[in-house]
Order: C-alpha cells, then sequence, then structure tokens
C-alpha cells in the first residue's frame, strides 16, 4: 500500500531538518579554521568568509606539534585496537562456547561494569598505573583504555559468537582441526563484522579520550590529539583558528575508518544483539 505523498514529504522534510542540525555545527567550524587573524572573533556567518586563509593549517605543521600528536594518537589507538580486538574475541568464544566454574558470575560482574562511568574508575587505575611506574607512558594511558572498553567488547563478542551454529565447529573438528584451529580458521572469518565493531569501539575509546590522557600524560611531546588541541586554549584568551583547523584535521581520520568499515557496522551491531 503506498502511503500518501504529504507523508512522504513530511518524512523527508523532518530528515533533511535533523541532517541540517548535525551539519550545521561542522560547517560553523569549517568557516572558522578559514577565517584571517583578523575576523577570528567575528560573529558573521560566512562558509568561506571574505579573504579566506588557510594559515591556521600551515601554522598546525609547520610551527606546532600536530604531526606528533597524531602519531601518538594513533600509536596509542592502534595498540588499544589490537589488544582490544585479540582479548576480546578470545574472551567472548569462552564465555559463549564454554561452562566453566564461575561464568555466569563473571559474566554478570562484566555487565555491571557497564553500569558505571569509566572516570570512577580513574583513581583506582591510575594508583595501579603509577605503582606500575607508566605514568607518562603511552604503555600507561593504553592499559587504562584497554581496561575500561574490554568489557563491553567482550559481551558484545560474546552475544556475536551466540548467533555462529556451533555445529560450523563441530563439522572443521571432524575434519582434523583442533579446538583451535576451528576458533582461528572457521569462527573468526564468520565473525569478521562481529571484530569490526570491536575494533571501531576500541579505536574511538582511545582517539578522541581527553579526561584520561590528561592525568597519565604530563609531557607536551607525548600530548594525544584530544590534549594538544586544549593546549590552544588558555585561561586569558583562545586560538580559535588553530583550534578549529586541528578540530577538522582530527575527524578525518574517523570518516575514513567509519567510511571503510561501513558494510559491516549494520550486520555486526544486529547479529551482536542476539542472544541465547
Amino acid at each position: 500500500m503506498n502511503e500518501p505523498r504529504t507523508i512522504t514529504a513530511l518524512r523527508h522534510v523532518v530528515l533533511l531538518l535533523f541532517v541540517a542540525i548535525a551539519v550545521w555545527p561542522i560547517l560553523d567550524v569549517v568557516s572558522i579554521s578559514l577565517r584571517p587573524g583578523d575576523r577570528l572573533r567575528s560573529t558573521e556567518w560566512e562558509l568561506i568568509p571574505e579573504n579566506w586563509t588557510l594559515d591556521s593549517y600551515r601554522e598546525l605543521f609547520t610551527e606546532q606539534p600536530f604531526l606528533r600528536w597524531l602519531g601518538n594518537s594513533l600509536l596509542v589507538s592502534a595498540a588499544v585496537t589490537a589488544f582490544g580486538v585479540v582479548l576480546a574475541s578470545m574472551g567472548g568464544y569462552a564465555f559463549s562456547r564454554f561452562q566453566f566454574v564461575g561464568r555466569q558470575t563473571m559474566m554478570l560482574s562484566i555487565l555491571t561494569t557497564q553500569m558505571f562511568p569509566a572516570t570512577m574508575l580513574l583513581l583506582p587505575l591510575y594508583i595501579m598505573i603509577a605503582k606500575l611506574g607508566l605514568i607518562n607512558t603511552f604503555w600507561g594511558l593504553s592499559i587504562f583504555y584497554v581496561s575500561t572498553a574490554l568489557p563491553f567488547c567482550i559481551w558484545q563478542m560474546k552475544g556475536f559468537y551466540d548467533t555462529i551454529p556451533v555445529s560450523l565447529e563441530e563439522a572443521a573438528k571432524i575434519d582434523g582441526c583442533s579446538q583451535f584451529d576451528a576458533f582461528t580458521k572457521v569462527i573468526l572469518p564468520v565473525a569478521k563484522p562481529g571484530l569490526v565493531i570491536t575494533a571501531l569501539f576500541s579505536f574511538m575509546t582511545a582517539w578522541s579520550e581527553y579526561i584520561v590522557a590528561a592525568q597519565v600524560l604530563q609531557d607536551r611531546e607525548m600530548f594525544t590529539l584530544p590534549l594538544g588541541i586544549k593546549s590552544f586554549q588558555s585561561s586569558m584568551s583562545t586560538q580559535w583558528g588553530l583550534y578549529a583547523a586541528a578540530s577538522i584535521l582530527v575527524s578525518i581520520p574517523v570518516v575514513l575508518v567509519f567510511m571503510g568499515l561501513s558494510r559491516y557496522l549494520v550486520s555486526g551491531m544486529t547479529l551482536g544483539a542476539v542472544k541465547e
């Protein structure tokens, strides 16, 4: 049954309105990043301002350690993603396929941790990292991020493995595969959408986080991008051009990651939500 054209038009209008609300702040930041120095505080809005310039972008790469901050963020995010995917894929598989003492208690404990904000863990984890001598190191920051992202990732992967028939592993074992071979050669390829969701969540946990990084890292040369961008803001003034230009550049890797993984996102999120 075809719906009336007025309903379709109204739906499109509502969707376009929400798109405009979402895109407007981005366009505003782009406009600020292109303004010359004497117009940064202007309240007039133009997507391409008069006498526009790329000086803010040029200064980021020539006078600020932006590339170093970018490399630091990529290093930490890559490490967190790798550890998150490896540990969550194995932990979720164990909870999904094996029965062992304390399994239900551990699953409930993992689920319970998601009821509290990560900032509640800031003090105890900071003390642990300090006692390990990992303050102001990428290892300490990565351990912090992995520990906060892993519970959700394990639960996500456990739900995804539950949707994969056990008969696949049984058939692999009949053909001579061990349990580990069946897991790596049969189950993991099927679980690729779930692994993508886990990788994306782990990456975003590290890429855009500020509060934890501000506590762990003190050396400006070791700053990640959120810390570096925050340094453009002081108590007396803000370098709005650099702030806006850096914000645009920081969003580019995230957009590229989402575009590259988009075909896995819907299936990974929906299948991972199915439980026994």
